[in-house]
């Protein structure tokens, strides 16, 4: 067969997408549930714009940017991580800001040298996940394993103890 016996004549064949919208419907499911009305709207518009702004701040926020010392406080935590300089990032922001609570920031705490640091990130991670407020990460859990293993009773016995209850 050839090109010539086309009937279509010089009508370029439709996409399937172009089909489908002449047919009415659209090809693929998203399967998002939309908020009904307006007030519903603006309450989902809220939510989200709270939720992204939370999540940014865990997320993203530098030690120099934010505007209280708290932040500071855990960027000099976060930047302290692995170095003989944690310890004393730890005790500032406990001194200043108190337990911590922010699951990175008790990950942080637990690698500490220190052992009032590690049971003062033990104790908040404790009402934190009593609370809901955290959930335990694979990571948290392997080091709250590693310390109920330790030769430390305080601490195996407080990482137990979380360990129990997640």
């Amino acid at each position: 067969m050839s090109g010539e016996d086309d009937d279509r004549g010089d009508r370029p064949r439709l996409s399937w997408s172009e089909q489908d919208k002449r047919r009415g419907k659209a090809r693929g499911h998203t399967g998002e549930r939309r908020p009904r009305g307006a007030a519903a709207e603006a309450l989902a518009a809220k939510a989200a714009q709270s939720y992204l702004k939370k999540l940014d701040q865990q997320l993203f926020a530098k030690a120099g940017k934010s505007a209280g010392d708290g932040n500071k406080l855990a960027g000099a935590v976060r930047d302290a991580v692995g170095t003989p300089a944690l310890d004393d990032a730890c005790r500032a922001y406990l001194a200043e800001v108190g337990a911590p609570a922010t699951a990175p920031l008790i990950a942080a705490f637990l690698d500490a040298r220190d052992q009032g640091l590690r049971v003062a990130a033990l104790v908040a991670l404790g009402e934190a996940v009593a609370g809901g407020g955290v959930v335990l990460t694979a990571g948290l859990r392997s080091q709250l394993r590693v310390l109920a293993e330790g030769s430390d009773d305080t601490l195996a016995e407080r990482a137990e103890e979380i360990l129990a209850r997640a």
